[in-house]
């Protein structure tokens, strides 16, 4: 069956189709008209899957994918585009170029967290390069999972692009079937098992993980505004996001100034009693549940901390006086968990983020720019954000990704274009002369070095 599903796109590949510009351009628009036309349909199914208010679905999830395919249709044939590159002067009337081509079949790997968004966003840059696709959304947010079915079953050939459904066994026998690149989004320990699959037959793999992203505000910071985009960047999703911010490390002279403005937008934003805000998301499933208040058993809660099983939702809560032994500080939370941990040099800082390096994002909030630039230039991140937080993801502009266990390779806009494809170079040769030195197996030395200071570049 998997074989078959691979096979058919390969065949539909090797008819050059999807190289074509027209073409590209033709199925992106089908996207974005099918996403139109049943955009109450996705909200109501993230609503069903989440609990999540249609409003931030929209903004956080439809919008950005908008975006997106506006971005690849204005800008398509200049990414297309053969680039003419330098070539030595040893070369003399050679010419060099870089062409772009696509992979063949992918295979796109989508989480539960951002269910549309995670797997429509990769699937624009594979579109956009020349590919045919599976995806595989998650079989935790099955009400979108059926959704973005329907949506790319009536944009495209199932030949072209398709949606196949089902348990983790799925990904394993389409892996086996030979795809010609991964993209996976999802939690390090899969990102490892899913490269060691694809290593058997040296496919090459895009790894979008996470990790403990750390958020570190300096005494000299506006901290009313620090709080407030602190408090949004957490509790979005209900902390189920990967570039969240995980924990706190905030300098000890302001601390408890921060906390207590922390805390009173956090009531702004869900009320005094989020589990009964409607509008407040729900953990994905029972699993996730009781991971998360296992993270939070025997620490010092200073807010929140009340949950309830059958709605699935735990308050915003924010905890304080942990060590990097503690459990809640040994994995990512993903969760709307805040430890907040206080510092008293930028030392300490190193320190502390060293025990979860090389974090998804880090996010610094500062007036003060050597701070910020000695931050920058010391903390090995995936991608960073200076005085806000979360919205480097939606600028297609920049590439977002990993680095070690947070991933490997970036994407978004142009560099989603590039992920997608294999960058070949090209050297022209000519045939009005030849350079006989080449030819010869036992010529002079000196006298080639000093041919070679005539035509260095």
């Amino acid at each position: 069956m998997y074989k078959n599903i691979v096979e058919n796109k390969r065949d539909f590949f090797k008819t050059n189709i999807t190289k074509n510009l027209d073409f590209k351009i033709e199925m992106l628009k089908s996207l974005k008209n099918t996403i139109l036309k049943y955009e109450d349909e996705i909200l109501l199914a993230l609503e069903k899957d989440l609990s999540r208010s249609k409003y931030v679905t929209y903004s956080a999830e439809i919008l950005p994918v908008l975006h997106e395919i506006d971005y690849f249709v204005k800008h398509i044939k200049k990414l297309s585009k053969t680039k003419k590159k330098k070539t030595p002067g040893m070369f003399f009337g050679y010419k060099s170029y870089e062409m772009k081509e696509p992979y063949g079949v992918c295979l796109i790997i989508s989480p539960w967290n951002y269910p549309f968004l995670l797997a429509i966003s990769p699937l624009l840059g594979a579109i956009a390069a020349g590919n045919c696709s599976i995806l595989k959304p998650s079989e935790y947010s099955i009400h979108t999972s059926n959704i973005l079915k329907k949506i790319i079953d009536e944009a495209f050939k199932s030949e072209y692009c398709q949606v196949v459904l089902g348990e983790a066994d799925v990904v394993e026998n389409i892996i086996d079937s030979e795809v010609d690149f991964i993209f996976f989004t999802g939690s390090t320990n899969v990102g490892k098992i899913i490269m060691r699959k694809a290593s058997e037959s040296l496919t090459p793999v895009a790894l979008e993980l996470g990790g403990k992203s750390p958020c570190i505000v300096d005494k000299n910071v506006d901290i009313d505004k620090a709080a407030k985009r602190i408090v949004w960047g957490k509790t979005l999703n209900a902390g189920q996001t990967c570039i969240a911010p995980d924990y706190l490390l905030v300098d000890r002279k302001i601390k408890d100034k921060l906390i207590e403005k922390i805390i009173f937008y956090t009531e702004q934003f869900w009320g005094k009693e989020p589990l009964n805000n409607e509008n407040y998301p729900r953990i994905i499933n029972y699993k996730n549940f009781n991971r998360v208040l296992n993270l939070i058993d025997n620490v010092e809660i200073i807010h929140g901390g009340k949950h309830n099983s059958e709605s699935l939702k735990i308050e915003p809560t924010y905890v304080t006086n942990v060590s990097m032994t503690d459990l809640i500080m040994k994995e990512e939370i993903f969760a709307p968990i805040m430890p907040i941990i206080a510092y008293d040099n930028i030392e300490n800082i190193y320190n502390i983020v060293e025990y979860n390096k090389n974090p998804l994002a880090m996010y610094i909030f500062s007036k003060d720019a050597k701070f910020i630039n000695s931050l920058m230039k010391n903390i090995p991140c995936g991608n960073a954000c200076i005085n806000d937080t979360i919205l480097q993801v939606t600028n297609h502009y920049i590439p977002f990704g990993g680095r070690g266990t947070s991933g490997l390779g970036a994407y978004h806009g142009e560099y989603s274009y590039e992920l997608f494809s294999h960058r070949k170079g090209v050297l022209k040769g000519t045939n009005m002369f030849d350079m006989e030195v080449r030819y010869e197996n036992n010529g002079d030395i000196a006298k080639l070095k000093k041919l070679l200071k005539f035509v260095k570049g």
